[in-house]
């Protein structure tokens, strides 16, 4: 099997993806992310439908996003990704997103992890070969995912998660997650600013049904912090930077 350490997926943006500043929203570039991932584990040979036969697959562990500009209403785009280290536990998997022009618009930094379905405990991926002997000399600029703390003050709203909320794995899908934090917000907000910056950490699933408390801290209206807690434990703490628009 020939391996592509660097795998570029082209796309272009129609007017039913768009958010309602007519360009591309955080929660599609969350989910072609996973896409494109996907894709690319997919022509590796370790991608759903393989890791599935042992009981297994990569899960999302912590997302890094950092955009100059998103791609607007009928643009082309295109995510570029590869692999910068993996250890026992987690794999780290780096994304570039460039404009019709091929200028960088924004990166992400994510950390995945394989777990076992049947005792939802990780898996040991240090032995995989392929990961050892692929790991990319692509670069990306933006700073790891800094320490995310625990709210301890600002506004408390309940949400219980329902049937759309849920993905193939039966539990809570991620991009649900970042979609709730969003909409905290209001439509002036967005129009405003965009984000310039998230921070997301997967910490514990949860599952359909569950009533959690999403904790936001806006004392700075710039760089807001999250945490969703079910039953006092954090289930994903987040940040979102905010950046004006011009």
């Amino acid at each position: 099997m020939k391996y592509i350490k660097d795998f570029r997926q082209e796309y272009f943006l129609t007017a039913a993806e768009c958010n309602p500043e007519k360009e591309m929203p955080l929660s599609l570039v969350m989910t072609k992310i996973i896409e494109v991932a996907t894709l690319h584990a997919n022509s590796w040979g370790v991608g759903y439908a393989d890791m599935i036969r042992n009981n297994e697959g990569w899960v999302l562990s912590r997302v890094t996003i950092e955009m100059l500009r998103y791609p607007k209403v009928n643009e082309a785009y295109t995510f570029t990704t590869w692999i910068e280290d993996y250890n026992r536990h987690f794999s780290q998997r780096n994304m570039e997103i460039t404009d019709h022009n091929g200028e960088v618009i924004g990166y992400a930094r994510t950390i995945w992890m394989v777990i076992n379905f049947a005792t939802r405990e990780s898996s040991d991926i240090s032995q995989l070969s392929y990961l050892r002997e692929n790991i990319s000399t692509h670069g990306c600029p933006i700073a790891p995912q800094g320490r995310l703390r625990q709210i301890t003050n600002g506004k408390t709203t309940d949400y219980t998660f329902k049937y759309t909320d849920c993905d193939v794995n039966r539990h809570v899908n991620t991009v649900k997650y970042l979609d709730l934090l969003l909409n905290q917000f209001t439509l002036e907000k967005y129009d405003q600013n965009f984000v310039k910056r998230l921070e997301i950490a997967f910490l514990k699933e949860t599952l359909f049904g569950t009533t959690a408390q999403v904790n936001c801290d806006d004392s700075d209206p710039m760089d807001c912090k999250f945490s969703i807690d079910v039953d006092g434990t954090s289930h994903v703490k987040s940040r979102i930077v905010f950046s004006p628009r011009e």
